[in-house]
């Protein structure tokens, strides 16, 4: 595969070094672009990596045929869209032009509605790319949308408990927390941190459809394993929400995670001065700017300011149904490491998490394991070769059975083994 990754951020960064890391068992990749509107910043990234196949390019992710340009260049296959969700539409339109396979991290952004939001969804994550399926599916190529921890793995994880674990599901609740110390608050994008959080969250139930709900509302605690424990976790925007129905037979489907309360305020707090408007563009001087990008701009880089961070962050989802006609409960989960990530490919584990199933399902689709036309999220597809995968690369997945009728039934069929 000759694959082009655009942004050499966190995301982008991991991704390369993920395929670096493994060795030979990377050699699917043959070609890895590595592009950046600060050509800079790709350069400093391939020098690190220090392996020919690995090439730097400049890309403006708005500019159609900036991105044309490169995927010509290089005759490339793939391309793995690693930059803010703003630029997607650009992204996938330019790859469908191309006749390009196309995976993102997050979908194509939500549009609330102006009379309702917190009630009604309008425009949907993800909705302009699946009103293009029939056209991809056509076409003969492959869009894989939604495809990083929180969405990806997490629907993988979904599809693998539909597989083996459930006679029928009930609930689908994607669930996130950490308990990272220092390094500020932004451990991921800023601009998309900030999107994802003070948008309507969306829920989606049998028989209603999605709807949305207040901000950070429906507060539960709940414990994560690796040492983690107990989290207060919040309803927040997502894309599994958006993604995991389309496939799966359940009764309802949520997404929360650990958003601390006083990172709460602050957030509520700039959305009240305008500096989280990401459109309305203000003068400052010559030049014009949208006040949140000015934010990325100013706030601690991520990369850069998670170095410090001491931590683990768990992603996961929790799964409710029916087995052999008892009520089961499972969550199935990564926990990442902070410092072990840094040290590993040099990047924080909130990103490097991000992409690592990308590069799992990248490589699932060049040896022809994944193929599918048209638009698809990671739950469309089978689901034991990816977590086969995890554990090659360094980033196991685990399997808590929680309280239930299932796992009285296990506990009480345990029979103790006479010693000697």
């Amino acid at each position: 595969m000759k694959l082009l990754i655009i942004g050499a951020g966190g995301v982008g960064t991991s991704a390369a070094q993920i395929i670096k890391r493994a060795g030979g068992g990377g050699d699917w990749a043959e070609k890895v672009v590595l592009s950046d509107y600060n050509l800079a910043r790709a350069e400093e990234v391939v020098r690190l990596l220090a392996q020919d196949r690995f090439i730097a390019e400049k890309i403006d992710a708005s500019d159609a045929a900036s991105i044309s340009s490169v995927i010509g260049k290089h005759g490339i296959d793939w391309v793995l869209n690693a930059v803010e969700p703003a630029f997607n539409e650009c992204i996938f339109d330019t790859c469908f032009e191309n006749g390009t396979g196309y995976m993102d991290c997050a979908m194509t952004l939500s549009t609330k509605d102006e009379d309702e939001p917190f009630s009604k969804a309008y425009i949907k994550l993800g909705d302009y790319q699946f009103e293009r399926h029939e056209q991809w599916e056509s076409k003969g190529i492959m869009a894989l949308v939604g495809s990083g921890v929180e969405p990806g793995m997490a629907d993988v994880f979904a599809k693998y408990a539909q597989k083996h674990l459930f006679d029928a599901i009930d609930e689908v609740n994607v669930r996130d927390g950490d308990n990272y110390a220092e390094g500020g608050d932004f451990g991921f994008s800023v601009w998309t941190t900030i999107e994802e959080c003070l948008n309507p969250p969306v829920i989606w139930e049998k028989g209603k459809g999605w709807f949305t709900t207040e901000r950070f509302s429906e507060p539960e605690v709940f414990n994560f394993p690796g040492g983690i424990g107990d989290v207060e976790v919040v309803n927040v925007e997502h894309e599994e929400v958006l993604l995991v129905p389309r496939v799966i037979d359940c009764n309802r489907v949520t997404f929360k995670y650990g958003v601390p309360a006083d990172f709460r305020r602050l957030l509520l707090n700039l959305e009240a001065v305008g500096m989280a408007e990401a459109k309305k563009k203000i003068k400052v001087g010559d030049a014009e700017i949208a006040p949140r990008d000015f934010l990325v701009k100013v706030v601690p880089s991520p990369v850069e300011s998670s170095n410090s961070m001491v931590g683990k962050g768990c992603a996961g989802t929790w799964v409710t149904g029916t087995k052999d006609g008892l009520r089961r409960s499972v969550y199935l989960y990564q926990v990442a490491d902070n410092q072990e990530c840094i040290g590993k490919y040099g990047t924080n584990s909130v990103v490097a998490q991000t992409a690592v199933m990308p590069v799992i399902m990248l490589e699932l689709i060049a040896k022809g394991v994944w193929n599918l036309k048209g638009v698809h999220g990671p739950e469309s597809f089978d689901p034991d070769p990816a977590v086969a995968l995890l554990a090659k690369y360094e980033f196991p997945a685990g399997l808590r059975e929680m309280d239930s009728e299932f796992a009285d039934k296990q506990n009480e069929s345990a029979l103790l083994v006479p010693l000697g």
